[in-house]
C-alpha cells in the first residue's frame, strides 16, 4: 500500500511547486499592476496641480477685483492711480507673480471707449487704451487673469466683472 505519506520523494515531482514560466508571468502581472498604480498616482498629482493653478487664478482675480472696488470712484477712474496700483501683483502668491492680468474699465451701461491695463508676467504695466469718457456715476470693471497650464500647456483664463457706483461708502 503506497499512500501519499510513504510515497518516495521522486514520485510526482511535476505536481509540486511552480514552474519558472508561471513565476515569470506572475512577476510581469505584479509589475504591470504597480506601474499602472504609479502612473495613476502621477496623473492625479498633475490634475491636482492644475486645480491649484485654477484656484490660484480665481483667487488672484477676486483679490484684484476687491482692490479696485475698494478704491474711491475718482481714483478708480484715474488712469495713473490704477496703473500704479497694478504695478504690484494682486496677491503675494507665486502664481500671481507669473500670470498675465488685464483690467478693463468702461462707462456703464453704454461704454464710451475702454481704459485697459495689462500687467505682464515680468511685472510691467501697460496702458493699452484710454476711454474718452468714463462718466460720473457707474463704471464696469472687468478683471481677467491668463496663464499657460502646466498640465497640457493649454492657455487658460479666469475673469470677473463688477459694476461700481459713485456713492458714499458706509
Amino acid at each position: 500500500m503506497n499512500t501519499q505519506l510513504n510515497r518516495p520523494p521522486y514520485v510526482d515531482r511535476t505536481e509540486r511547486g511552480t514552474t519558472l514560466v508561471e513565476v515569470m508571468v506572475a512577476a510581469v502581472l505584479v509589475a504591470v499592476f504597480f506601474a499602472s498604480i504609479f502612473e495613476l498616482n502621477a496623473m492625479c498629482l498633475r490634475f491636482i496641480d492644475a486645480s491649484k493653478e485654477s484656484l490660484a487664478a480665481l483667487q488672484s482675480v477676486q483679490d484684484r477685483s476687491e482692490i479696485l472696488r475698494n478704491l474711491s470712484f475718482s481714483d478708480l477712474t484715474n488712469t495713473a492711480v490704477v496703473q500704479n496700483l497694478m504695478a504690484t501683483a494682486a496677491n503675494p502668491a507665486p502664481f500671481s507673480q507669473k500670470a498675465i492680468e488685464v483690467v478693463k474699465i468702461s462707462k456703464y451701461p453704454t461704454p464710451n471707449g475702454v481704459t485697459q491695463f495689462t500687467r505682464s508676467s515680468n511685472g510691467t504695466v501697460v496702458n493699452d487704451s484710454v476711454a474718452t469718457d468714463l462718466g460720473t456715476q457707474l463704471v464696469k470693471v472687468d478683471v481677467a487673469v491668463s496663464w499657460t497650464m502646466t498640465l497640457g500647456g493649454r492657455a487658460r483664463t479666469e475673469q470677473t466683472s463688477s459694476i461700481v457706483s459713485n456713492g458714499t461708502k458706509k
